[in-house]
């Protein structure tokens, strides 16, 4: 394991973190006006992210996930999400290859990556939007290895620009860049 990675990536997410119950959690919350209503969360912090891949860095502006409201909420309820431009969340303990994200009330199809603490994409999946009313209807999309960290972006991203598991994630505002490992 590249300790100077792991370094980079600890120093690139090491922002306000709060950790997340697991996703597929469903309680009072995801229905009431304070989770889901208009004007119920604060602005999200953005960050300027680069995905290290095999054909060149790959440039996107992120809305950072930081309280258990925006974790929730996700990107439920959204029409469009601009090109080049996605949501990460992250978290200050490794996740379970079980915990997942779901697309309960999201509109839109994502891509998915989920990245460990060296950086490294882990997983990725494409997630359509849920179209049941019922929480409990809508499946929970797990990567089956522990993670750190969670991008999601338009369905048809990774694909499109030759993102694939093993490419490294890094904020260079945040800390230095990583390198492909193919």
């Amino acid at each position: 394991m590249n300790t100077t990675r792991r370094a980079l990536l600890k120093a690139s997410l090491a922002l306000p973190l709060v950790t997340l119950a697991p996703l597929a959690w469903v309680g009072p919350a995801l229905s009431s006006e304070g989770v889901n209503g208009e004007g119920d969360t604060p602005p999200l912090a953005r960050r300027m992210l680069v995905i290290h891949s095999a054909q060149g860095p790959h440039r996107l502006s992120v809305e950072l996930a930081q309280t258990q409201a925006q974790r929730q909420k996700g990107l439920m309820g959204r029409e469009v999400l601009p090109a080049d431009h996605g949501m990460l969340f992250t978290y200050e303990r490794e996740q379970s290859a079980h915990n997942g994200f779901w697309m309960y009330r999201t509109l839109i199809a994502l891509d998915i990556a989920f990245i460990d603490s060296d950086g490294t994409i882990v997983a990725m999946m494409t997630m359509p939007p849920c179209e049941s009313s019922s929480p409990s209807d809508c499946r929970v999309y797990a990567p089956g290895k522990p993670y750190h960290a969670a991008l999601e972006v338009n369905a048809g991203y990774f694909e499109q620009s030759g993102i694939n598991v093993g490419d490294c994630v890094s904020i260079p505002s945040e800390a230095g860049s990583c390198q492909p490992t193919n």
